[in-house]
């Protein structure tokens, strides 16, 4: 009778250790990196496409691995229950379920779960050829299960059958990122720049053209020299010409080939035709998505267009640089002027030019200011205002306080953002 409770014993302690298995699998499965598995699938890991192809099928899985577990947790239990009831009578069952209960909750669930979840990529690699067999095995008994599962639930009303992630792809990677930047894995400048790459597929170019009221341009019946100094004295390496009217673009002046034809004049100035020297310019709409922008500079390898609107006016002017920009922050080189946007208080305010767009100010202080309806500070104070305020005027909303501090005729040009959320 000894040897026979022993066995019994025996065959409830390795009935738990099943049980921990099953429970670390169901948790390294549901918790492994997919993007992981799939660079090590690249890499020739035979046992990550197993593991790729469990996930696949995650209903199948999960129904495997439940179905086992609970097969040996019930098997476990009754064993238990009947070596008690032979060693203590009635009582037994009492005791074999409060000891039942640890042992499973202890090394049947929390321990293998808590292991599992710490490294779910590396348990998940060593259970998923044992995984595959049994999910192959269970296959009929969870294919019944699904079934009568579906139909149950159809009853209540909900198809499981088109269930999709709330989720997109987009949405899942910006969680996943800011994730990391939490736990410290990231800094903020990766994270804007990954940010920023995700961002593009939301932009059109007017969100991120040089607008006209800041675009250097010349008249064509300037003088060769006029035109040749002007160039230089810009810092620009493309200028608009146009003729007769602002939104008459005529053509695109390069610096580099106007310095190309005055070396080859011998800096005879009044020698250089200006006219053949410019390139015919490159109109876009303003609603163009930015990505799309961005493809057909890489395309045309053109880096400068004219934003126009619907009515063929000019809007501004978009180059390559303005676009990665959006990806990886401010560019400046040796020609650009130190001009700053922004300037911090001692008292935790900031004086903004009124002209900054709302983009840069979220993601240089993570505020959360909507830029929707506007593109610049300026353009926000007035949406929400209903009015072009006039210097000293006050608002408050999105969690901020917004003062106007100057103003040039109809343009915001200052302003002094507090953030009163903290």
């Amino acid at each position: 009778m000894t040897t026979e409770l022993l066995i019994i014993a025996g065959i409830i302690i390795a009935l738990i250790a099943l049980s921990a298995f099953f429970s670390g699998a169901e948790t390294a499965m549901t918790a492994t990196s997919k993007a992981r598995m799939h660079e090590l699938e690249k890499r020739g890991d035979k046992r990550a496409k197993k593991v790729q192809d469990l996930i696949a099928k995650p209903e199948r899985l999960i129904g495997a691995i439940l179905l086992g577990n609970n097969l040996v947790n019930i098997l476990a239990s009754a064993l238990t229950t009947s070596l008690f009831i032979s060693l203590f009578g009635a009582n037994g069952v009492i005791y074999a379920t409060l000891i039942m209960t640890m042992l499973v909750l202890i090394f049947g669930e929390v321990m293998p779960k808590t292991y599992a979840i710490n490294n779910p990529d590396r348990y998940a690699l060593f259970v998923s050829p044992i995984i595959k067999v049994i999910v192959a095995l269970f296959a009929p008994v969870v294919l019944a299960v699904e079934f009568v599962v579906r139909r149950t639930m159809r009853l209540f009303g909900a198809d499981i059958s088109k269930g999709q992630s709330i989720l997109s792809p987009r949405e899942e990677l910006r969680g996943a990122i800011d994730l990391h930047l939490k736990e410290g894995s990231f800094v903020k400048h990766d994270r804007d720049m990954l940010g920023g790459i995700l961002d593009l597929e939301n932009l059109e170019v007017s969100d991120v053209m040089i607008h006209r009221t800041k675009m250097h341009t010349l008249e064509n019946n300037l003088t060769p020299s006029q035109i040749i100094s002007n160039v230089l004295e810009s810092g620009y390496t493309r200028v608009p010409i146009w003729q007769d009217d602002p939104d008459n673009i005529t053509g695109v002046i390069h610096a580099k080939n106007l310095l190309a034809e005055l070396h080859a004049k011998k800096g005879d100035v009044d020698k250089v035709d200006i006219q053949s020297l410019c390139t015919e310019p490159w109109f876009v709409p303003e609603t163009t998505p930015a990505t799309d922008q961005l493809n057909a500079f890489l395309r045309k390898k053109v880096h400068f267009a004219i934003v126009v609107d619907e009515y063929g006016e000019v809007m501004g002017i978009i180059t390559l640089e303005d676009i990665l920009e959006e990806i990886v922050g401010q560019i400046a080189d040796e020609h650009d002027t130190a001009d700053a946007e922004i300037s911090r208080e001692s008292g935790g305010s900031f004086v903004i030019k009124g002209e900054t767009p709302i983009r840069d100010l979220n993601r240089l202080h993570d505020w959360n200011l909507p830029d929707e309806e506007a593109t610049t500070l300026a353009g926000l104070v007035i949406h929400e205002a209903q009015i072009i305020p006039d210097p000293g005027q006050t608002f408050t909303f999105h969690g901020f306080r917004f003062e106007v501090l100057k103003k040039l005729r109809n343009q915001i040009t200052s302003i002094r953002v507090t953030n009163i959320s903290k």
